[in-house]
């Protein structure tokens, strides 16, 4: 979760890409035109962790990541996004973005 975060924040879209389930992967070009140049992703906070040890093939992570806008707004996502193991690694399967 967190070198995903820090891949959200300096835009390095081979990890993210390398680090999403091959089956809810999107397209390169999709995903680098999702990230904003504009938006300056600054702190992580994880809330909670389910599974996801040596021992587990599925973890959950309840997270809130903060960005900036270049207005110097505020932007806070929370999500409770699910992992699995695949080709011995974590990646992540999909999210629900909480309100």
């Amino acid at each position: 979760m967190r070198s995903r975060f820090t891949a959200f924040a300096r835009g390095h879209v081979e990890h993210l890409l390398r680090s999403w389930h091959s089956a809810t992967r999107p397209a390169r070009n999709e995903l680098a035109g999702s990230l904003d140049p504009d938006r300056r992703w600054t702190r992580l906070v994880i809330h909670e962790t389910e599974g996801g040890g040596a021992a587990d093939s599925e973890g959950i992570v309840e997270f809130t990541a903060i960005a900036r806008e270049a207005d110097g707004s505020k932007v806070r996502l929370r999500e409770r996004s699910r992992f699995v193991r695949e080709g011995g690694r974590w990646v992540y399967v999909d999210g629900d973005v909480q309100a």
